[in-house]
């Protein structure tokens, strides 16, 4: 699906309300496959992380090195300029002073001229029993409030379990958890760490974390997509 065909107003209401929206049907599902079948390849990628080795969780992950993959480039740039004027809104309402340029382009020679030149579109790879724990993918200063994830797989055919699942903690309050629903070729966009939320004395801050729940079956793939790019 073209990306100028979403409805960016709905996604913003849906980001504003909850801290993440679906995009349906982002990626064919060819598509899909041809990234998913990258992970095996020796080349195209800076480094390689095994979760359990961490404390992150089981399973795997790979961050892809400059040049990106033509999709990966095109899909990173494309999607920027739909969610630049949400996050330079979030910020204003948070009190945050960066606001994000026009480009992506732009917000990278930002992050580069600050030394977080290392990119971070990842693919990640899930087998039976692994997971992913709550985190937020931070990387340095400069830090873009609304990431991507695209789910590679589909669920209940190639995998069993392995939920997306976020969490929201508002002050002086316990967390809340949020399954998201998602079919091959989805993404979902949410909060990389903190969003604005409308309180009875206005704006506040909600922390957000995302994970994803223990495979039951099968083999998951997701490509994430991170907009600022790693110290």
């Amino acid at each position: 699906m073209s990306i100028t065909a979403f409805d960016w107003a709905d996604v913003a209401t849906d980001l504003d309300h909850q801290g993440w929206a679906i995009l349906p049907r982002l990626i064919a599902d060819a598509d899909c496959d041809a990234i998913a079948a990258l992970y095996d390849r020796d080349e195209g990628f800076r480094s390689r992380v095994v979760m359990a080795r961490h404390g992150f969780g089981r399973g795997e992950y790979r961050y892809f090195s400059y040049p990106l993959p033509r999709i990966i480039q095109n899909l990173r740039s494309a999607l920027y300029p739909h969610l630049m004027p949400i996050a330079n809104r979030w910020h204003e309402r948070m009190g945050i002073a960066p606001r994000f340029p026009n480009t992506h382009q732009a917000f990278l020679d930002r992050c580069h001229a600050a030394g977080q030149t290392r990119p971070t579109p990842l693919l990640l790879r899930y087998d039976a029993q692994d997971y992913n724990c709550l985190h937020q993918d931070l990387y340095g200063e400069h830090v873009f409030p609304l990431q991507v994830a695209i789910l590679l797989s589909e669920p209940r055919q190639d995998f069993t379990g392995g939920e997306f699942v976020l969490t929201e903690q508002r002050p002086r309050m316990q967390s809340r958890v949020a399954v998201v629903p998602l079919a091959k070729g989805d993404a979902v966009v949410f909060a990389v760490n903190v969003r604005p939320h409308h309180g009875t004395r206005g704006d506040y801050r909600v922390t957000m974390r995302h994970g994803v729940s223990t495979v039951l079956t099968g083999r998951r793939h997701t490509l994430g997509i991170i907009f600022h790019d790693a110290a």
